[in-house]
């Protein structure tokens, strides 16, 4: 028993020194072989179904189809009786209110309904759930070191990371356990100097193919500490 005590102690104490030395793109593929081990994120064909639960009680309801191979995007969501779906098939973009395509301005207007906003919803969506591969994108600057920092009470491995100007401008840090590599936090920041911006907690896993994504994913100010909602990933399909 004192062996394996004193073998479990020296590999233990081998963790810090092994997280120490390694770097920001040998994290980031640790961190990709842990939640997409067989690398069929950039062939990804399936569907999301994501409950957004809000402090005031709310929730909106969202089905996401998504075939990259053949640039397809479909997002129908669900919220004080109205359903929206925004499609975008390569070059179109066809959108529904209610199930027609005849949709008035003022209902344009009051549900922010448009094919610009239709492709940011597509941005949004691929970028978080397709987390911590999408780092791999053109555009995106890993700093070169790798930082160790205690977040709620816990040490993570964390990936500081830039955009070009064209891509984005916040500044955004990747938290990831130093065993697993899984990604357990991310955060971001418009003015780090301010404390603007949001962090978010992730919890729990839901598998889509072999793909381990977060299942529940928590908003917060990161101010205050402020609570602003949370999305839950209740079911996710590999489609054929």
């Amino acid at each position: 028993m004192s062996k394996y005590f004193m073998v479990l102690v020296f590999f233990m104490g081998l963790i810090p020194s092994i997280a120490q030395n390694i770097s920001a793109p040998e994290l980031l593929d640790k961190a990709i072989a842990y939640h997409d081990p067989n690398g069929i994120w950039s062939s990804l064909q399936g569907k999301l179904f994501i409950t957004m639960s809000y402090p005031d009680g709310r929730e909106r309801r969202s089905e996401i189809k998504i075939d990259l191979p053949k640039q397809y995007f479909e997002l129908t969501s669900t919220t004080e009786g109205n359903t929206i779906v925004q499609t975008l098939d390569k070059g179109d973009c066809i959108l529904k209110f209610n199930g027609s395509t005849k949709i008035s301005e003022e209902d344009l207007k009051a549900h922010r309904l448009s094919c610009d906003r239709a492709q940011m919803m597509k941005n949004y969506y691929l970028y978080l759930y397709g987390l911590p591969m999408k780092l791999k994108d053109e555009g995106t600057f890993l700093e070169a070191k790798v930082q160790r920092k205690a977040f709620k009470g816990k040490e993570y491995l964390v990936l500081k990371v830039t955009y070009d100007e064209n891509v984005g401008k916040d500044i955004w840090y990747f938290y990831f356990d130093p065993v697993s590599y899984a990604m357990e936090v991310y955060q971001f920041f418009h003015d780090e100097s301010k404390n603007d911006g949001e962090y978010i907690l992730l919890s729990e896993l839901e598998t889509m193919g072999t793909i381990k994504m977060p299942k529940k994913r928590e908003w917060y100010y990161n101010k205050d500490d402020k609570h602003l909602g949370t999305d839950t990933l209740t079911k996710a399909l590999i489609l054929d």
